[in-house]
């Protein structure tokens, strides 16, 4: 027995419209692109990292705090391992305000430039630092391939001898489905 003509329609539509459904809910659960690697900064005071301003004085400082208030620029070069003299993929620029009584957290504003294999372009980030526990960092925007991007980024320091400090920087970045450009 034939099917009436208004079946046939209907099972042709669910065969083309199902697959469709499915590929559009599970782009909006897996779709989103990710890209997750490690870096390190390497900072040495007065030479990549400046004091431009003196906190007021507190309890407890040494090597890992400062004064409260204290405002330091940096400019320190990022490379592929802790050793300092790895291939350098890039540079930090940051500005960082001690914003605790006990000299050890502060309010960091810092970009990211990165000349990697495939990915060219900077990385936003703005939050605050632990400078002897890791730190969580927004990712509040990009340029480049990171246009768009979102995530994280977590420092954390790796090795400190004297005025020379290295960050073990771990980028936790992904893309929302409207970033990502259709393949050619």
């Amino acid at each position: 027995m034939a099917l009436p003509h208004h079946h046939r329609i209907l099972i042709v539509l669910l065969f083309v419209l199902l697959p469709c459904m499915a590929a559009s809910t599970s782009h909006h659960h897996h779709g989103l692109k990710s890209l997750h690697f490690t870096l390190f900064q390497h900072e040495i005071m007065n030479k990549t990292a400046y004091i431009i301003v003196k906190g007021a004085t507190g309890p407890g400082i040494s090597q890992t705090t400062s004064p409260i208030g204290t405002m330091v620029v940096i400019e320190d070069p990022i490379t592929v391992s802790a050793n300092r003299s790895s291939k350098v993929v890039g540079v930090a620029e940051a500005v960082s305000v001690t914003s605790t009584l006990d000299g050890l957290q502060s309010i960091t504003i810092a970009k990211v430039s990165l000349r990697m294999k495939n990915h060219k372009g900077s990385i936003s980030l703005v939050g605050s630092t632990h400078n002897i526990k890791p730190s969580d960092h927004p990712v509040v925007g990009g340029t480049g391939d990171f246009m768009f991007v979102q995530g994280y980024v977590t420092s954390s320091l790796a090795y400190l001898k004297g005025l020379y400090f290295v960050y073990k920087v771990e980028f936790h970045l992904y893309w929302p489905p409207y970033a990502i450009k259709p393949s050619s």
